[in-house]
């Protein structure tokens, strides 16, 4: 199965990664900007918030905060290959999120089984 850099210690394959999402364990983030969004669709059940806005809306303390996000709750997020959701990773990190998920790319969650919707 197909790996991706993590950001906590537990080993997660992307099909576990799925497997928590359906439960409502795990939320699910795409940071692309909107025109790869538009492109490609996103991860069924995703939420999306690009990048450059996570750092306001994944803040508690912020007033764009996205209450779908819980600093409490796991976290994975995806990009287009995996740098941008890297960053978004580690800003989640400094905001205090406890466990996060660099899933890398769209691909890796469609090749893994995961639903894309456009």
């Amino acid at each position: 199965m197909f790996g991706f850099k993590r950001q906590t210690a537990t080993a997660l394959t992307i099909s576990d990664v799925i497997a928590r999402i359906d439960a409502g364990e795990m939320t699910l983030v795409d940071v692309r900007d909107h025109s790869e969004l538009a492109q490609t669709g996103r991860a069924e059940g995703a939420l999306h918030i690009p990048l450059m806005r996570l750092s306001m809306v994944a803040d508690p303390r912020h007033p764009d905060f996205n209450a779908a996000l819980a600093p409490d709750k796991p976290v994975a997020i995806y990009c287009a290959s995996g740098a941008r959701s890297g960053m978004a990773a580690n800003i989640l990190k400094k905001l205090g999120y406890r466990e996060t998920h660099n899933l890398g790319g769209l691909h890796h969650w469609a090749a893994a089984g995961g639903t894309v919707t456009r």
